[in-house]
């Protein structure tokens, strides 16, 4: 049969058009592919090849070594040690969820701290490690290492971690670190800080941040796709803080707080010739390793709701009714203003009428007769009554200033308490009253309005041993580089006042201290040591007021949270002082049998130490 010629035509054209078709689809496909390959080959080449690099290049923070902490004596308090802290970077984590429920699951981490941990960070970059759970121990190190190929994006930071080798010790004066927070954060202060990183959040930790915290380094690393290291390819040091060296002496501060045992209260000494705080304690105290480790909500719970306060420090910060101790700046006063003079007596029967009011004498039937050096022995209140009622509020209120009470003393430590030093334009200005004379007659035995910190009491102690110079406490004696070069010095001997008061009028002062503690009948005398002389003064303040016609001695009928705290202010030797201190017993009820003895102890564990070195 001869084949049709119209259908092999028609055969024909259909092949050729499905193969025209063909070819224009395949020509289209290629014109379309290499389009795209221009595009991102030409157009957008350098982006893409920078976020290539991106994806196996990673700029690694290195962490500085903050600066160490030395007693005056080189005594190394604050060092750091290496801690691994456990990270996640979310661009190598896939699924994160996922992985941290692993992570969990192997380490035996509790799941609500790491996912509150990753909830808290999680809008940060995603190329830099955030912080999940800082220092792990041992365990769950070896936990991770072992599972790293089930927990993409997790990573172990190695970074240096503070550490109080005599935790609790000096902890109001040294301080301790924190977490930055948000607010922190916001301000210029902290503009190089990032969130997680840790500074100083009380004391000397706080105040010489600064100098304590170094500089960043980093490196540029070669990373696998699951955020290996598998090359350094640049590295800058980072740069250690400069040491600080204090100028406590650390023998002196650990009897000082063993002193404080079980006592609630605070106690500072000083060198009366340059400032220096030898020792600084408060109690009770805290540990500031907890800080750094991290606390649960029932630790921090239970520092916050202690009724004593272990996280204030009471020796700056805490303001007390000066009590007698006041007593040693109305004598002044009345002597400079000539109201009272050396020989100058009043008789005490143990109370003092002003109008229709009474004023008891801390003794209930009266000292008798005393001149200004027996007032002060004896701490008599009929006597001082009567110098208080002479000068009038506002005379005592110029001298207590010019002795530096009512004003902070510029100590390098933060929340400093200036005091209360009252007068007619204050209360007129706090109460919108007038001036009682009878308040007169409480403040001049330092009752009533007045408050002072330990700190100010000890300044104007020491100012008494000197001669009358007072001087700005300091608690860093010198700060110094890594290789032990002198960065600064701390400011000693700045004179930030002189005492009101003569030479010779000092000198009748100084001798109404000695016999505080040598006279037959002086507040003190159960602290008396043939080998070590001491001067003097006690305190007794009112945490309430005592009920119409009641004496000292009711005091001891009291619930043990309202009866008086209890100072003593000294300095030894009596004839070349060499340490000035304050000592205030909360609830200690008498100067004389509470306070006194911790103040002599710590006047001759220093001396002897200070002896045994040379």
């Amino acid at each position: 049969m001869q084949a049709n010629p119209y259908f092999e035509t028609v055969s024909h054209e259909w092949y050729k058009g499905r193969l025209i078709g063909a070819i224009a689809v395949i020509i289209v496909f290629f014109a379309v592919l290499f389009a795209r390959v221009f595009h991102l080959q030409i157009v957008e080449g350098r982006e893409y090849r920078q976020m290539s690099e991106n994806n196996c290049l990673r700029i690694q923070t290195i962490e500085p070594s903050r600066g160490l902490i030395f007693d005056r004596n080189g005594l190394l308090l604050v060092d750091n040690r290496p801690a691994f802290d456990l990270c996640l970077i979310v661009n190598n984590a896939h699924f994160v969820d996922q992985t941290l429920s692993r992570l969990c699951d192997y380490s035996g981490i509790d799941e609500t701290e790491v996912f509150s941990a990753w909830e808290k960070r999680k809008h940060k970059s995603p190329f830099r490690p955030l912080l999940i759970k800082p220092d792990i121990n041992r365990n769950v190190l070896a936990a991770v290492e072992v599972n790293q190929f089930d927990l993409p994006g997790i990573v172990v930071r190695v970074t240096p971690r503070r550490n109080y080798i005599y935790d609790g010790s000096a902890a109001h004066l040294v301080g301790y670190l924190g977490e930055i927070s948000a607010a922190d954060l916001q301000k210029d202060t902290y503009q190089m800080y990032r969130g997680g990183d840790y500074i100083g959040k009380s004391g000397v930790e706080r105040v010489y941040e600064e100098q304590l915290r170094g500089r960043r380094g980093g490196r540029q690393v070669e990373v696998d796709a699951r955020g290996r290291v598998v090359r350094v390819l640049d590295r800058v040091d980072a740069e250690a803080g400069l040491n600080v060296y204090l100028t406590i002496d650390h023998d002196l501060q650990r009897e000082t707080e063993y002193l404080l045992t079980g006592l609630a209260g605070a106690v500072v000494a000083l060198d009366p010739d340059t400032g220096e705080v030898l020792a600084m304690a408060s109690s009770p105290t805290f540990e500031q390793n907890q800080f750094v480790t991290g606390m649960s909500d029932s630790a921090w719970q239970a520092l916050m709701s202690n009724t004593y306060r272990p996280m204030i420090n009471k020796a700056v910060s805490g303001s007390y009714p000066p009590a007698s101790t006041f007593k040693i700046v109305t004598a002044m006063a009345g002597l400079e203003e000539g109201v009272i003079h050396p020989q100058y007596s009043v008789y005490c029967p143990g109370r003092y009428r002003l109008g229709n009011r009474v004023f008891r004498c801390w003794k209930k039937y009266g000292h008798g007769q005393v001149d200004v050096i027996a007032a002060i022995e004896q701490s008599c209140d009929v006597f001082f009554y009567q110098v208080g009622h002479k000068l009038g509020v506002d005379r005592i209120a110029e001298y207590a200033g010019k002795c530096g009470l009512g004003r902070r003393t510029g100590i390098d430590l933060p929340h400093e308490n200036s005091g209360l030093v009252p007068s007619t334009a204050w209360k007129k200005r706090r109460y919108s009253q007038s001036w009682q004379k009878g308040e007169t007659l409480s403040v001049a035995i330092g009752q009533g309005y007045n408050l002072t910190t330990p700190l100010q009491l000890c300044v104007l102690t020491a100012a008494v041993a000197n001669g009358g110079r007072l001087y700005r406490p300091v608690v860093v004696k010198k700060v110094v580089s890594p290789s032990g070069r002198l960065q600064s010095s701390g400011r000693l001997r700045e004179q930030i006042g002189q005492l009101p008061v003569s030479a010779k009028n000092l000198k009748l002062i100084q001798h109404g201290l000695w016999q505080v503690v040598n006279g037959k009948k002086g507040t003190a005398r159960l602290i008396r040591d043939e080998s070590l002389p001491i001067s003097g003064k006690t305190g007794t303040a009112q945490v309430v007021g005592r009920r119409k016609g009641a004496s000292s001695s009711d005091d001891e009928n009291l619930p043990d949270h309202l009866k008086p705290h209890a100072w003593f202010v000294g300095f030894a030797p009596a004839d070349q002082p060499q340490i000035a201190v304050a000592v205030i017993i909360e609830n200690g009820e008498h100067g004389s049998s509470s306070a006194a003895p911790v103040a002599a102890k710590v006047m001759t564990t220093y001396l002897k130490g200070k002896s045994a070195a040379r």
